[in-house]
């Protein structure tokens, strides 16, 4: 199994505790950084302020995307990434709390790797950690950096 740093932004305090703790119950290796907004998704992916330390801010091998979010919404970001040469090839997975039929549409037509809604139970958090753990560190080949 790889370890893929996974980054995360969602700027849910509870979202992310509940997600760490998932990660960890899930018994997943992959070191697990987060960001609370757009803003500071896209100043990560480009090593700005605060960020520009790659030994405590490495290059995600994943990102998990919320949709609603301030500043800058998953929606722009998506948006942002796939339009990046130098981060289109990153995996995102929009993780929200949404269903809507027009979510998932628009975010696969963003670019989407994959649409996620977040479930309310924290064991099948877990299972979706575990899924997602053995799926993009385990079976798929992602590119390097």
């Amino acid at each position: 199994m790889k370890i893929v740093p996974v980054l995360m932004a969602d700027d849910d305090s509870v979202d992310q505790l509940l997600t760490k703790e998932a990660f960890e119950e899930a018994k997943a290796l992959n070191p697990l950084f987060f960001v609370n907004d757009g803003v500071e998704l896209m100043k990560y992916l480009r090593r700005e302020p605060p960020y520009t330390d790659e030994s405590r801010y490495p290059m995600p091998g994943l990102i998990l995307l919320d949709l609603n979010m301030p500043k800058k919404d998953g929606r722009e970001c998506l948006a942002e990434i796939r339009a990046d040469p130098q981060f289109r090839h990153l995996p995102v997975i929009v993780m929200t709390t949404s269903s809507r039929e027009e979510e998932v549409f628009s975010s696969y037509d963003l670019g989407a790797n994959s649409f996620i809604t977040k479930p309310v139970e924290f064991e099948k958090l877990v299972t979706q950690v575990k899924a997602l753990n053995a799926y993009w560190c385990s079976i798929v080949e992602l590119p390097n950096g």
